[in-house]
């Protein structure tokens, strides 16, 4: 089994940055591609981007300015970088991982086995 576990949330005045981290422990050879989601109160639960070992990423066209996903394998670890940050990015972020044999970059929940419990981000 494979466990996530986010952290580098919190509150930051808009404009401000902040860089989420994602930690992957247990049977973390079954992990494939890799991602971050996030979900505001009331809403469905949205695609941030994905990435898969090579380093070769994929992101929502509305954050890709503003956001950049990064992983380090040898320390299992992803990252997400967030830069001028708004109120609207007011979300818990989540980080998941696909399965093994799953290699295709997406955005959509359902393609990703593994989560983490995920992190909060206030921006005010």
């Amino acid at each position: 089994h494979v466990q996530l576990v986010e952290s580098g949330g919190g509150s930051v005045q808009a404009g401000g940055s902040l860089r989420l981290s994602c930690v992957a422990s247990g049977a973390t050879q079954d992990i494939g591609c890799m991602g971050w989601f996030r979900q505001a109160p009331g809403l469905e639960r949205e695609g941030i981007g994905s990435i898969d070992s090579d380093g070769i990423t994929t992101y929502a066209d509305s954050l890709k300015a503003r956001f950049t996903i990064s992983r380090d394998n040898a320390k299992s670890t992803l990252y997400l970088q967030m830069n001028n940050l708004k109120p609207e990015d007011t979300a818990m972020y989540y980080c998941a991982a696909a399965d093994r044999r799953n290699w295709i970059l997406s955005l959509l929940p359902s393609q990703y086995s593994y989560w983490g419990q995920g992190t909060q981000v206030t921006v005010s």
